[in-house]
């Protein structure tokens, strides 16, 4: 087990500090595999202080020491652009690592290295880890890591952390690690002597050597810039001024061709790849993935096979079947029941518990009959296409669609996890760069994106409604093109600009999709099934008052308005508490025989674009703030019972009953 990270020898001696090690590097090259496999479950996730960036530290012992592991945002140069670069950056330099773990990708040592250099000549103590050796090795490269080693002049290891390779000569390497000397790259003698004249004006103690610090203030780096704005620097603000304005026209790309230079050199002979080169079926597979005319019929696969049949067929059919008809319907409701009524003798109270709304009968049996398989089916469903790398490829093929929205293909990851949890896709909004694309993706997620149990049990029930699915699926897709689309137009702002690194596409470990399956399952479950038993407590106190029928008598004619009986009004009701809660409230309607085919597209369509359930509407808040959370609120509702009354419309009018 992990030592603590801090402890009191005595009342006289000075509390101890582990060391730290920092992980830095682009994003998709590892980094939180190798994190995990330092850390294993001693980890903590929270927000950098005054941003929204999310950083995880864990703990380990290396060599009989204990150590504080942090890992920092992907970030592709120490001159920062997003705030997921500058709280990397922050941390290199607020926090002091011992250690410092580069992470990059084997085959695409040429472009990544740059970073290695940078990194070096700010006198950071680094170790570079040579990752996805693994993939490089299948494409034929061969890479020598001991004359990249000797070039470079720090510790340079070779893993492929997927594979649990390296592990212990990373940990080796960073319980060992000692002094390394800052070195120096050479550029261009105009460069240099640029160079020169700026980190000369450089005075007192800095995190960043003089170099590095003149080379940021030359490229305009606001953080840095905003150091030495004070009027003891205006020889130093005159001279770059004077050298920004002579380079005016070439600096950035000056800077950029004489690092690309450097790193060649340092890899000449390092890589050796073949003649011609292996490609894979993967590399094929990411080819065919991001170009249109192929990527958009792999996408409809991977969704009829995933979700349809996967998570609706099986999750929300047979398990579904197994669970809450045999297991609840048929044992365990009954015995709850009568074991209930044999202890508590005043019916109020085991209306509580066994009742129509009850906490057993009703929440127990939604929260595992109904959701927990359609929960697990689609997060097996989502950790097994997150391993094969095709995310990050998605949205390469979606950039183009959702720049018409006002987003970039970025904001395909919180897009797909909404369809696991909107609540825990509405956080993850936060990574996106601007707040105009914020806000866009958070009302996009709170109208259209359906959660995984939501969207299993809907398409559970429509499946079995020839063209119900197909009817419910277009006007979900109608409708978050149009509203995008319309966003973008009233929202003002710039676009933002769209870079991905793209992992290797694999086949997933079963070991891996399973943790992470189970790592998520644990979250959902301990989140949703209080929620289910306030609910249903709620839901109690309602009928044991008369509220609850008072609001379904009030519902009673907005349900009317879109063609649904009374009866439905419960399961918008349940809907505002959790959107899979009203989801299964659609179930027991249909199950009973209160709704057709008909009426169950037009529920489904209203209830899948209704308010958000209560803990996303609290994440909108805390996110996008009150005015914004309520507006998105009260839109999204008007538009939901718009488009039924719509539907129920153009329905009867083309004689569907």
């Amino acid at each position: 087990m992990a030592s603590r990270c801090s402890k009191q020898k005595d009342s006289g001696q000075k509390e101890m500090q582990c060391r730290k090690v920092a992980l830095v590097g682009n994003p998709n090259v590892g980094k939180s595999l190798l994190f995990n496999a330092l850390t294993g479950a001693y980890v903590t996730v929270s927000n950098y202080p005054g941003t929204s960036v999310e950083v995880s530290r864990g703990r380990a012992v290396l060599g009989g020491t204990p150590w504080e592991v942090i890992d920092t945002p992907g970030m592709y140069s120490i001159h920062t652009i997003t705030e997921e670069e500058r709280v990397a950056r922050e941390i290199l330099l607020n926090e002091s690592p011992d250690v410092v773990l580069h992470v990059l990708d084997a085959r695409n040592l040429e472009r990544m290295l740059a970073m290695t250099v940078q990194l070096i000549e700010a006198g950071l103590p680094v170790v570079l880890v040579v990752n996805i050796l693994d993939e490089a090795e299948r494409m034929g490269l061969q890479i020598d890591l001991q004359l990249l080693q000797q070039r470079l002049g720090i510790p340079v290891i070779g893993a492929a952390t997927a594979c649990k390779r390296g592990i212990n000569e990373i940990r080796n390497a960073v319980a060992e690690f000692g002094i390394v000397p800052v070195r120096s790259f050479n550029y261009s003698r105009e460069l240099e002597a640029d160079i020169g004249e700026v980190s000369a004006l450089i005075t007192g103690e800095n995190k960043l050597s003089p170099k590095s610090l003149a080379l940021l203030l030359l490229q305009q780096d606001e953080e840095i810039v905003s150091m030495y704005a004070d009027q003891q620097y205006s020889a130093l603000q005159r001279k770059i001024k004077e050298i920004n304005f002579r380079r005016r026209e070439s600096f950035h790309l000056d800077l950029y061709q004489e690092r690309r230079t450097i790193v060649q050199q340092l890899l000449k002979g390092v890589i050796l790849a073949p003649q011609q080169r292996v490609i894979t079926l993967a590399e094929r597979l990411s080819t065919l993935s991001v170009r249109p005319l192929t990527g958009v019929p792999l996408l409809l696969i991977v969704l009829y096979f995933g979700l349809y049949k996967f998570v609706g067929d099986f999750g929300a059919g047979t398990a579904v079947d197994f669970l809450e008809e045999q297991l609840f319907e048929g044992y365990f409701n009954p015995w709850a029941t009568s074991l209930t009524k044999a202890v508590i003798p005043w019916p109020v109270i085991q209306e509580l518990f066994v009742g129509e709304y009850g906490i057993i009968t009703l929440g127990l049996r939604y929260a595992v009959g109904i959701i927990l398989p359609i929960v697990a089916t689609f997060f097996i469903f989502f950790s097994f296409l997150e391993d094969t790398g095709y995310f990050p490829r998605l949205a390469l093929l979606v950039d183009r669609i959702f720049k018409r929205m006002g987003l970039t293909g970025r904001a395909v990851i919180p897009m797909v996890l909404g369809f696991g949890c909107d609540t825990m896709a509405t956080m993850v909004t936060r990574t996106l760069e601007t707040t105009r694309e914020r806000i866009i993706a958070t009302l996009l997620l709170a109208l259209a994106i359906p959660c995984s149990a939501q969207l299993g049990v809907i398409i559970g029930l429509l499946s079995k409604t020839p063209g119900a699915l197909s009817i419910w699926a277009g006007c979900m897709l109608i409708l978050f093109l149009v509203v995008g689309l319309l966003a973008t137009r009233v929202m003002p702002g710039e676009p933002p600009m769209f870079y991905m690194e793209l992992p290797p596409m694999r086949m997933p470990r079963i070991a891996n999709v399973l943790t992470k399956t189970y790592t998520r399952m644990q979250w959902y479950f301990l989140e949703i099934l209080p929620l289910f038993v306030l609910a249903s407590v709620l839901l109690w106190i309602g009928k044991v008052t008369g509220f609850f029928e008072k609001l379904i008598e009030f519902m009673t004619p907005v349900m009317a308005l879109i063609g649904l009986p009374k009866e439905a009004a419960i399961a918008f009701i349940f809907g505002f508490f959790r959107r899979d809660y009203g989801a299964a409230g659609l179930y027991d309607l249909q199950s009973n025989g209160l709704m057709g085919g008909r009426q169950l597209v037009v529920a489904a369509v209203t209830l899948t674009l209704f308010i958000p359930c209560v803990a996303q509407f609290l994440v909108m808040k805390n996110e996008r703030g009150w005015k914004v959370a309520c507006a998105i609120g009260l839109f999204v509702s008007t538009v939901a019972f718009s488009s039924g009354y719509l539907l129920n419309r153009l329905l009867l009018a083309a004689g569907m009953s």
